[in-house]
């Protein structure tokens, strides 16, 4: 079989999420790091968008989108599985999924960008892949032109400084939650990993790259630190397991975190979309929070909810999902 071929960066979440994706499927693949000597072969390839990951399948069209790929390799590829038996659970880790991508992600990105000294060492990260590992001597100007162009881009994805807060609150909290979960599980939903485990993993796993936030999850959180790398190169260790056996530690998930500040956020997202306009705000626990439109986020969020409908039948997911604060931001608009 021709290999898959995956370009990506090691700076980046989504690009991580489909590397290890790949590895748990044991898959033949071919790891591309963007850089200066291979930008155009990824320009030939890339399509609307010039953003990584970038995934050259054997048997499918070029894709960018990291949930995309999961799912297509999944259908392709079934074995070891990523989708829990239980039909609720596997929808909880659609929902875990879009948090850690559309969410998580903006924590990870603030505290990256929005503080140093994290905003440094990244850039000159990001230089060395530019580079492929031999950044140039004077490298001062380069490394802060970085630094400016990726801080531009803080309100870009609402991460500026007016929800800088929140969202560093917000991290810290899912983050103890989980670390109390995999204390009892390996994964999320049992002994092997589904794609709710490769998207958040992916986030912190960039966290654990800074200084800031990976001192502090290497300190409060080190079962999620152990999880970050196993998720490198995750192998399965067990079953999946049912709802009940995980609802414990995995309902403080969405009840302390995910219904309180994503699914608000989500659901005032979409309906911006919807009205085309061009900002929102929403009140969360933490305070008002306010950014751009993210119309591909409100796209996904009517994809899950979509889903959400599909399996309105489900009394287990419907109890969860009523008993956790979820349910109400999920019905269908």
């Amino acid at each position: 079989m021709t290999n898959y071929r995956l370009f990506g960066a090691d700076t980046s979440p989504y690009s991580l999420k489909v590397k290890a994706f790949l590895r748990y499927k044991q898959l033949p693949f071919d790891w591309i790091a963007r850089s200066r000597s291979n930008e155009a072969e990824f320009q030939a390839n890339a399509q609307a968008l010039a953003t990584v990951p970038l995934l050259v399948s054997p048997t499918r069209p070029v894709n960018q989108d990291s949930t995309a790929m999961l799912a297509a390799i999944e259908a392709d590829h079934p074995e070891p599985s990523s989708v829990p038996d239980d039909p609720a659970c596997a929808m909880l880790a659609l929902i875990l999924e879009d948090f850690a991508d559309e969410w998580l992600n903006k924590c990870m990105f603030q505290q990256r960008w929005g503080q140093a000294p994290d905003r440094e060492a990244a850039a000159l990260r990001v230089l060395n892949q530019l580079y492929d590992g031999k950044p140039p001597r004077a490298r001062k100007a380069p490394q802060k032109q970085i630094v400016e162009r990726m801080a531009a881009r803080l309100p870009l994805v609402g991460a500026e400084a007016d929800n800088s807060e929140t969202l560093d609150t917000s991290w810290r909290r899912f983050a103890l939650r989980l670390n109390t979960h995999l204390k009892e599980h390996l994964c999320l939903f049992g002994g092997r990993p589904s794609v709710a485990d490769f998207a958040i993993a992916a986030q912190f796993q960039q966290m654990l790259l800074d200084p800031t936030p990976g001192d502090w999850l290497r300190d409060r959180a080190p079962f999620v630190t152990a999880w970050c790398a196993h998720m490198e190169a995750p192998q399965t260790g067990g079953p999946f397991e049912e709802l009940s056996a995980l609802e414990q530690t995995l309902a403080p998930l969405f009840e302390g975190e995910v219904s309180v500040t994503y699914l608000p956020w989500a659901s005032a997202n979409a309906a911006s979309a919807a009205r085309k306009r061009t900002r929102f705000s929403v009140t969360l626990p933490d305070g008002a929070f306010e950014q751009d439109t993210q119309r591909y986020a409100a796209r996904a969020f009517r994809s899950l909810r979509a889903a959400i409908s599909a399996t309105s039948e489900d009394e287990a997911l419907t109890e969860f999902l009523e008993r956790t604060g979820a349910r109400r931001h999920l019905a269908k608009a």
